[in-house]
């Protein structure tokens, strides 16, 4: 199978599996928002936010560690999953031991417990999960994104509407639907096959390591981006108006999850062709010309149709996340962007550029947070996000050519920002005209980016049948 089938045939695999799962969630978030008040559901997200804040921490990076180091076309797949599992063992025995700290902190008192769960199973269930995709089993990996989806619906269902557990029952959804999936997947990859103590590497636990370590900051970085956007809005506004911007994230996420099902496809892709220096910056080119005409012409759609979506997917008391959700929806399309180019750093296994790169978006988006919330209230907090994911892109545009020399298309890519930019900018502050200027500048894009979408999309047709 060539590498343009094969991106294609796992991008929609991965697609049918996770877009499917996650649409439950977006028509499920008038649930949610009926079931919980606004001040549940900011406790609600900053728990799973900074669960997912500890995450990376809990695992020393491992979950990202083991999908480069097993998607390896000789690796020793026994011995990169032994390994992992006891790198995994150690870092959460050590986060279970250092997490009485977490009843320190007020925001969690009751939920310590919920807390330490989350990281604990999330952890397990996803390097048992990053194995396996990255052994190749798309299929498999789908099925138990889908099942994890459903189980932890069911139990939301179940907890909220049934039993009325509040934020209790919201986040131990999560915990169980986690814990349920690994079980599963141990079954279904036999994964107690391929795990075998004597098969644990020193040399190669040191490998892991070198590479994974530099993904924690990393990732806390990312995640100090969105995170400290809660707590500023939590401290500066308060927890109902953090509840509404907290809404608001939601229909954004659409952007990441397209971007994301097809970025778990092009991370495999990437790493079997890498080996080839110049067949690996023609593959680069042609496939980021692609990308950033599907990531543009959605952002755009979605911008234009926001009003109508907060209305459709949220509850009353929500409606007020319209105001934020345009810019953080620019936001979204520069993120997916700043994430196709870290897959530069993972195929030449420099994470330490990723860290550099992602520690300037969060410093400016500290300082911004600081100076714009107290100002202009959850609104200055998106406004925070969208500019830090701006700088983070213009450092990687400058820094990945550097390992992996590939064409940016740079006076598309700025034409599609302000575009965008400024539909966003109509729908957010000039309402009785805003629909049709932002339909302007969403036809504007799509004519801009619709040649190079067709011209990739022929391509991989004329090399399928090649």
């Amino acid at each position: 199978m060539n590498r343009y089938k094969k991106l294609l045939s796992d991008t929609v695999i991965l697609g049918l599996g996770t877009f499917g799962s996650k649409l439950l969630v977006f028509l499920l978030m008038p649930f949610y928002t009926a079931w919980l008040s606004t001040s549940q559901y900011s406790t609600a997200e900053l728990i799973t936010s900074t669960a997912n804040l500890l995450i990376p921490l809990a695992c020393v990076g491992i979950t990202n560690g083991i999908f480069r180091f097993a998607a390896e076309r000789e690796a020793d797949q026994k011995t990169v999953f032994s390994t992992s599992i006891a790198l995994l063992g150690m870092g959460l025995g050590g986060f279970c031991l250092l997490s009485p700290l977490l009843g320190l902190i007020s925001y969690f008192d009751g939920y310590t417990w919920l807390l330490v769960a989350y990281v604990f199973f999330a952890n397990v269930q996803g390097v048992c999960a990053q194995y396996v995709r990255a052994t190749d089993r798309t299929r498999l990996f789908a099925i138990q994104g889908i099942l994890n989806t459903l189980l932890t619906i069911g139990c939301n269902v179940l907890f909220l509407a049934v039993w009325d557990l509040g934020v209790t029952g919201y986040v131990l959804s999560v915990v169980l639907g986690n814990i349920l999936t690994t079980v599963y997947l141990v079954i279904a990859a036999k994964l107690w096959r391929v795990f075998r103590p004597a098969a644990v590497s020193r040399p190669l636990m040191g490998e892991l390591l070198r590479f994974s370590l530099p993904l924690i900051p990393t990732t806390v970085c990312w995640l100090i981006t969105d995170l400290s956007d809660r707590y500023m809005v939590t401290y500066f506004c308060g927890s109902d108006a953090n509840g509404v911007y907290s809404a608001a994230y939601k229909i954004p996420t659409i952007v990441n999850l397209v971007s994301g099902i097809f970025l778990q496809a092009w991370q495999f892709s990437a790493v079997a062709e890498s080996s080839d220096r110049e067949s690996c910056s023609k593959f680069y080119s042609e496939v980021f010309r692609g990308f950033l005409s599907l990531i543009f012409i959605g952002s755009a759609g979605l911008v234009l149709l926001s009003p109508f979506l907060t209305r459709l997917l949220l509850n009353e008391r929500f409606h007020g996340a319209a105001e934020f959700m345009p810019t953080l929806l620019c936001a979204a399309a520069l993120e997916a962007v700043v994430a196709f180019l870290a897959s530069v750093y993972m195929v030449r296994k420099k994470s330490m550029h990723s860290f550099f790169t992602a520690l300037i978006g969060t410093v400016a988006n500290l300082i911004l947070n600081l100076s714009l919330i107290p100002r202009f209230g959850a609104l200055g907090a998106a406004i925070a996000t969208l500019a830090a994911y701006a700088l983070v892109l213009i450092a990687r545009l400058i820094d990945a050519p550097r390992l992996i020399s590939f064409r940016l298309y740079l006076p598309r890519l700025t034409a599609n920002v302000l575009l965008l930019l400024s539909s966003a900018a109509m729908i957010t502050r000039m309402p009785k005209h805003a629909i049709l200027w932002s339909l302007f500048f969403t036809v504007a894009i799509t004519i801009l980016n619709a040649p190079a979408l067709l011209r990739a999309l022929k391509g991989i047709v004329q090399k399928r049948q090649s």
